[in-house]
Protein backbone atom coordinates (compact mmCIF):
# COMPACT_ATOMS: atom_id res chain seq x y z
CA UNK A 1 0.00 0.00 0.00
CA UNK A 2 1.53 3.16 -1.02
CA UNK A 3 0.79 6.37 1.90
CA UNK A 4 -0.35 9.45 -1.00
CA UNK A 5 -3.30 12.06 -0.77
CA UNK A 6 -5.91 11.00 1.30
CA UNK A 7 -9.38 9.95 0.30
CA UNK A 8 -12.51 12.41 1.58
CA UNK A 9 -13.48 9.63 3.03
CA UNK A 10 -10.20 8.68 4.35
CA UNK A 11 -9.45 12.48 5.81
CA UNK A 12 -12.99 12.20 7.50
CA UNK A 13 -12.33 9.28 9.28
CA UNK A 14 -8.98 10.41 10.40
CA UNK A 15 -10.44 13.39 12.43
CA UNK A 16 -11.21 12.99 16.23
CA UNK A 17 -14.90 14.71 15.97
CA UNK A 18 -16.25 13.01 13.13
CA UNK A 19 -15.20 9.43 14.69
CA UNK A 20 -16.48 10.44 18.26
CA UNK A 21 -19.83 11.21 15.64
CA UNK A 22 -19.75 7.92 14.52
CA UNK A 23 -19.27 6.02 17.74
CA UNK A 24 -21.69 7.97 19.14
CA UNK A 25 -24.80 7.44 16.91
CA UNK A 26 -23.11 3.71 17.18
CA UNK A 27 -24.90 4.42 21.61
CA UNK A 28 -28.22 3.33 21.68
CA UNK A 29 -28.31 5.98 24.65
CA UNK A 30 -27.22 8.73 21.92
CA UNK A 31 -30.57 10.76 21.37
CA UNK A 32 -29.95 10.94 17.15
CA UNK A 33 -30.03 14.23 16.52
CA UNK A 34 -27.47 17.08 15.89
CA UNK A 35 -27.81 19.13 18.92
CA UNK A 36 -27.58 15.89 21.69
CA UNK A 37 -24.91 15.09 19.35
CA UNK A 38 -22.83 18.15 19.23
CA UNK A 39 -23.07 18.19 23.09
CA UNK A 40 -22.53 14.22 23.77
CA UNK A 41 -19.19 14.87 21.43
CA UNK A 42 -18.26 18.26 22.91
CA UNK A 43 -18.22 20.63 19.67
CA UNK A 44 -20.61 23.35 18.04
CA UNK A 45 -23.85 22.54 16.58
CA UNK A 46 -22.82 23.97 13.36
CA UNK A 47 -19.89 21.52 13.04
CA UNK A 48 -21.91 18.78 13.67
CA UNK A 49 -24.15 19.10 10.80
CA UNK A 50 -21.30 19.67 8.88
CA UNK A 51 -19.83 16.59 9.72
CA UNK A 52 -22.90 14.90 9.74
CA UNK A 53 -24.18 16.43 6.24
CA UNK A 54 -20.08 14.79 4.74
CA UNK A 55 -21.12 11.86 6.54
CA UNK A 56 -24.57 11.48 4.59
CA UNK A 57 -23.45 12.50 1.30
CA UNK A 58 -20.65 9.47 1.71
CA UNK A 59 -23.74 7.39 2.60
CA UNK A 60 -22.77 6.56 6.62
CA UNK A 61 -25.45 7.80 8.15
CA UNK A 62 -28.88 9.22 6.76
CA UNK A 63 -31.18 11.67 8.17
CA UNK A 64 -35.11 11.45 8.48
CA UNK A 65 -36.94 14.51 9.78
CA UNK A 66 -39.32 13.80 12.25
CA UNK A 67 -41.32 16.70 13.57
CA UNK A 68 -38.99 19.70 14.50
CA UNK A 69 -35.86 17.48 14.63
CA UNK A 70 -33.96 15.53 12.02
CA UNK A 71 -32.84 12.24 13.06
CA UNK A 72 -29.68 10.82 12.18
CA UNK A 73 -28.97 6.60 11.85
CA UNK A 74 -25.88 5.12 10.89
CA UNK A 75 -26.10 2.90 7.32
CA UNK A 76 -24.83 -0.43 7.37
CA UNK A 77 -21.78 1.30 5.97
CA UNK A 78 -21.54 3.73 8.59
CA UNK A 79 -22.18 0.77 11.17
CA UNK A 80 -19.24 -1.30 9.27
CA UNK A 81 -16.87 1.38 10.28
CA UNK A 82 -18.41 2.84 13.65
CA UNK A 83 -17.61 -0.48 15.31
CA UNK A 84 -14.06 -0.83 15.00
CA UNK A 85 -13.58 3.20 16.07
CA UNK A 86 -15.23 2.66 19.52
CA UNK A 87 -13.46 -0.25 19.82
CA UNK A 88 -9.82 1.78 18.77
CA UNK A 89 -11.60 4.76 21.17
CA UNK A 90 -11.93 2.47 24.29
CA UNK A 91 -8.64 0.83 23.50
CA UNK A 92 -6.85 4.84 23.87
CA UNK A 93 -9.13 5.56 26.36
CA UNK A 94 -10.91 8.46 24.78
Amino acid sequence: MTIGALSSSESLFLNVKPVKILVSLNDPSTKSYASAISKKVDCTYSHAVRILQRMEDEGRVISEKKGRRKEIQLTEKGEKIAKPLGEALHQMNF
